[in-house]
């Protein structure tokens, strides 16, 4: 026990190895009239067939705002500026990878809507017409808005 938690230490060398959480990065998007941008996941996603606000891991040693613009785009075909921070969760959905995710206020700017990357659908859903959604972090920010 380390530190109030149990942690893989070398009994030779005394390393310790500190297990922390991944990082996503999401962008909300919101058209015209108020929809929101959402993707199917495809065949070889986490939750294969259930839609998700457009997001991503974040690659080591790159900027968290960038990292929710290239997911979007990679997924959406849409380019964005990212914005304010709208909310942040621990994702606890596959215990075996553990994640901590920040959803950005995001504005497209470019690009045309078409699904890309692990998405096999993307498209505009008005927040009483939701599809079946893939993670309840999802879930747990729509609720943030009220809805």
């Amino acid at each position: 026990m380390i530190q109030g938690s149990e942690r893989q230490r070398c009994h030779a060398c005394g390393f310790i190895h500190w297990r922390n959480p991944g990082i996503g990065a999401a962008v909300v998007v919101f058209n015209d009239v108020g929809e929101l941008l959402m993707v199917r996941r495809g065949p070889h996603a986490t939750r294969s067939g259930l839609w998700s606000i457009p997001a991503g891991f974040v690659d080591y040693g790159e900027d968290v705002r960038d990292a929710a613009a290239r997911e979007l785009l990679e997924e959406t075909g849409l380019v964005a500026d990212i914005g304010e921070v709208v909310f942040v969760a621990s994702n606890f959905h596959d215990p075996e990878k553990l994640t901590v995710g920040i959803w950005f206020a995001g504005s497209v700017t470019g690009g045309s809507l078409a699904a890309g990357d692990d998405a096999d659908d993307a498209g505009w859903f008005a927040l009483d017409d939701l599809p079946p959604l893939a993670f309840t972090t999802d879930e747990s920010f729509l609720r943030s808005l009220g809805g």
